[in-house]
């Protein structure tokens, strides 16, 4: 087929977009911590980007979209290294297969970095990078196959979701938002809570941050969703009017479920808001209407809201609340299509409010419980053999003190000079006794 240009740059354009989220998840988490573990929480998020775009070069995309093994994994040698990609012939639905490639890097990439809200300010740097490369290969990998690997599009058969179960899952809800909340919870379990959870305030430190990651977050979400439509095309229009309105939604229910039980909006929930919405409209964007798409949002805001708060009444601490808002806001939008999907969207199924009947509704709970189930027994395996052989913890005093200069020899905020400067200025300014006399 031939190539579109038109389509190659708007694939590529969005692969930037959603590359760009993960600095924008940094800052969003970063703010969200304590000062003295600012600097640890962004590069758990940065080092990702390494680890996981390595990985996917040398045998992730391999193993995500190579020729289906029992519709369980891909063949890790099929595209190992990427050389078979190479060249003119080497394309799909008019991209250069290199585009869809770097596309969905930038997915892998994102869904590891998620994990890292759940252990803020307590975890080894060196852990974690083991760690997510041990899940990226054992938990992303092989549920993005069973989700992204349709047949006949990289390779002649995918993973059992995308063509048995034929759950939808347009831009990850299930892959990406339920494997990540369930894994940040399986891992939130093996490594306990931090020192003085539930009895010291641990309140975000730069709320200014945490708004401007939100921000950055939405922004590279509309290559996230509408991107996912590979193509500049009616899909791809749905997916970004949508990926507008949900979040909008979420904002207003997030701050009126504070407002009624907290007596006062916050910013903080107002960012939060915006990413539940976001992600409760991804597996959704091209099945819905917009009308739906705005329901779905109100719905992730108001129970994301909700299930924020059950960490301290069953003592998980899910430090920035990737459980509440990742795994509970992808389940709403999971479940959603099966009531909202709309037979007018360019998806053309319908649910169970457009005269669809139960089937959808049950592919997509069959779906949603396969990932999640995988992914916390995979993850809690992972993370108790991780903690006996080499340790997920640091120290209690690490913990304490701030693990920003335990483990990076860094510091986000150099306050040394403050109080000299202050006396400096001070000492060097003369006051004069009396009034200067004013001269003609």
């Amino acid at each position: 087929m031939e190539i579109s240009t038109g389509d190659t740059a708007w694939v590529m354009v969005s692969a930037a977009l959603v590359l760009l989220m993960t600095p924008g998840l940094a800052l969003f988490y970063g703010g969200m911590v304590r000062a003295k573990s600012v600097l640890n929480m962004i590069i758990m998020s940065i080092v990702a980007m390494g680890v996981v775009g390595v990985l996917w070069v040398l045998f992730g995309f391999s193993l995500v979209f190579g020729e289906s093994i029992g519709g369980i994994i891909g063949n890790p040698t099929d595209f190992a290294g990427l050389g078979q990609l190479l060249g003119p012939d080497a394309s799909m639905g008019g991209l250069p297969t290199l585009a869809f490639v770097g596309f969905q890097a930038a997915f892998a990439i994102i869904a590891v970095a998620l994990v890292s809200g759940a252990v803020a300010d307590r975890m080894k740097f060196s852990a974690w990078v083991i760690f997510a490369g041990i899940w990226a290969v054992i938990v992303y990998f092989p549920a993005a196959h069973w989700v992204f690997a349709f047949d006949d599009t990289v390779s002649e058969h995918g993973g059992f979701i995308a063509n048995t179960i034929g759950a939808i899952d347009f831009a990850g809800g299930t892959a990406i938002h339920i494997n990540a909340g369930a894994a940040a919870l399986a891992l939130a379990v093996v490594i306990g809570p931090r020192v003085g959870f539930g009895k010291v305030p641990m309140r975000p430190h730069n709320l200014t941050m945490v708004m401007t990651g939100a921000a950055i977050l939405w922004f590279g979400w509309f290559g996230f969703n509408a991107g996912s439509a590979l193509g500049a095309n009616e899909v791809a229009a749905l997916a970004w009017v949508n990926t507008l309105l949900a979040p909008a939604s979420a904002l207003l229910a997030w701050l009126l479920v504070e407002r009624n039980r907290d007596g006062h909006a916050t910013t903080l929930g107002a960012a939060s808001g915006i990413v539940a919405g976001l992600v409760g409209i991804t597996p959704a964007a091209s099945s819905v209407e917009p009308l739906g798409a705005v329901i779905i949002g109100l719905l992730a805001g108001l129970i994301c809201a909700l299930a924020v708060g059950l960490k301290y009444r069953i003592g998980i601490d899910d430090s920035l609340d990737v459980v509440g808002v990742h795994l509970v806001g992808g389940l709403v939008g999971t479940l959603a299509i099966g009531f909202l999907a709309s037979p007018s969207t360019p998806d053309g199924s319908a649910g169970l409010f457009y005269g669809g009947g139960f089937g959808l509704l049950g592919a997509q709970v069959l779906g949603a419980v396969a990932v999640l189930a995988y992914s916390f027994i995979v993850t809690y395996l992972l993370a108790k053999i991780l903690d006996r052989v080499i340790g997920l913890r640091v120290p209690v005093e690490v913990e304490q003190a701030g693990i920003d200069v335990a483990e990076h020899a860094e510091s986000a905020y150099d306050l040394s000079q403050v109080g000299y400067a202050s006396r400096s200025v001070r000492h060097s300014i003369v006051i004069p006794t009396t009034p200067a006399k004013v001269e003609n």
